[in-house]
Formats: structure tokens, sequence, C-alpha cells
């Protein structure tokens, strides 16, 4: 990933034929908003908008095939990118990748075919195997709301990629300090709170307290990786913590602890009897 943002960075023109070759490849145009993003903290909104248009050609044409999700990643990084870079925050830019999440689900929901694949093989797996009773609306809103919040965590990864590729080039371990710090303040943890409450008592669609957990899974991440680097503990216990992460108690866990992070500040508290 160092080669390539050395790559990217070193001319617009090598930014370009970045951006057109890796989004014409599935799963790779993935890197388009990266580099879009990364260009965009380093360079500023001139650049990036000129870069912009070039990685449009070949993720235009998938959003005209039918597939838009890529456009809505590379659109969204893009904006996350600049609310970084003006801001600092990233508590900021985690709240914008959950406006990235819910562009994706209003999208499946506009467009229903994408998923009406999915559950016409589902109802052929029932009609063989003779499952009757499942909640198939229940099941499709679920999986609607489970796709739109991964997405928005994708377009969180991806800025967290930009950003570790502009500290390997211009501010080597900066990253590695700005993310052990990245921390969901008080105020916007109660907000989260709010809303999870609110969808659990019916005042807003269940699928916010998925989006809700999204900026605080990330916080409870940079907690972990806070942890241990400040008590030297082996990079063990970060592969295990990653090994255990999807399971839902875990991220559960993770959710509560970022949480009490907001109020009581563990790595600071740590930092200081260190």
């Amino acid at each position: 990933m160092r080669a390539l943002a050395e790559f990217v960075m070193k001319d617009r023109r090598s930014a370009i034929i970045a951006v057109l070759l890796l989004g014409l490849v599935p799963m790779l145009n993935l890197l388009s908003p990266v580099i879009v993003g990364l260009t965009m903290l380093r360079k500023g909104w001139n650049e990036a908008l000129t870069l912009l248009v070039w990685a449009l050609l070949p993720i235009g044409a998938y959003a005209y095939i039918g597939d838009v999700v890529p456009l809505i990643l590379l659109l969204g990084v893009m904006l996350l990118a600049a609310a970084l870079r003006q801001t600092q925050s990233w508590e900021i830019s985690l709240l914008g990748a959950v406006l990235v999440g819910l562009s994706v689900e209003a999208y499946l929901l506009v467009v229903p075919e994408l998923l009406d694949v999915l559950f016409r093989q589902l109802d052929v797996y029932m009609a063989t195997n003779g499952i009757e009773g499942l909640p198939i609306e229940e099941l499709r809103a679920t999986l609607t709301s489970f796709l739109g919040a991964t997405y928005g965590m994708l377009a969180a990864l991806l800025l967290i990629l930009a950003r570790w590729m502009q500290a390997a080039l211009y501010n080597p371990g900066g990253f590695r300090l700005e993310f052990h710090s990245l921390r969901i303040g008080s105020k916007t943890a109660l907000l989260l709170v709010g809303f999870m409450l609110a969808a659990n008592f019916g005042l807003l669609p269940p699928s916010w307290v998925i989006y809700s957990s999204v900026p605080l899974l990330f916080s409870g991440a940079a907690l972990v990786h806070g942890v241990v680097g400040i008590k030297k503990l082996p990079g063990a216990v970060l592969a295990v913590f990653y090994a255990v992460l999807l399971l839902p108690v875990v991220m559960q866990g993770v959710v509560l602890l970022a949480l009490m992070d907001s109020w009581y500040d563990f790595r600071s508290r740590l930092s200081s009897k260190t």
C-alpha cells in the first residue's frame, strides 16, 4: 500500500492512471475511493475534484449498469476525507460514515431488485427443504440495514487506509498516535445512546441501533489499540481481539466499553499512572 501511495502522490498523471485501472476491476475498485481520499487529505479540493472526474469514468460505468454502491463509496470517502482535513476530528468523520451507510440502505430500498435475486434463491431453498414460516419481510429489512451499516464501516475503513497512507509518506508514526487517541466524546455518545433507545422504543427504525454502533465500534477498537500501546502488550493481543470481534457478544462489549470510555477516558488515566 505504501508503494501505491508513493505512485499516486508522485504526480497527477500517476494518480489518474491508478484510478482508471483500479476502477475497472471489481473489489480492486475499492482502492479508488482511497486514492481520491488520500489526494483530498494531502492536496485539498482542487486536486481531489480533478481526480474524482477521472475516477468516475470506470465507477460511473458500474453505476450505469446497476451497481451504484462503488459510486456511493467513492463520493462518501472523498467527503469524509474533506471533513477530516477540515476538522481534524475522527468523531465527525465517523458520524459521516453513518450517513454513507444510510445512503446505501436508501439505495437498496429504492432499487429492491438487487436483493430480489437473493430472496428468490432463498424461496427456492425453503421450498426444496420444506421450510415454512420464515418472516421474509423482517429478514429483508434486517439484511438491508445490515448491508448499509457494513458499507458505512467499509467507508470508515477506507478513510483510515487513506489516512494511514498519508502518514506513511509524510508523517511516519503519526497515524498510530492519532488512532490510539481516537475517542467518541460524551455528548456524541449520549446522542448515539438516544438514537439506540429511540429505536428500541419504536420511535426510530430498528436499524438505528446498528448505525449508532458504528462510531462506537471504531472508538472501542482504538481504545484497545491504545491500551495495548500504553501497556506495551504483545501484538498477539490485537490479533486475538480482531479474531473474536465478529462475535456478537464481543461486539456488544466493545460498544459498551467505548461508551464508558466517552466519560472515563481510560487511556488518559492509564497514561498518568504509567
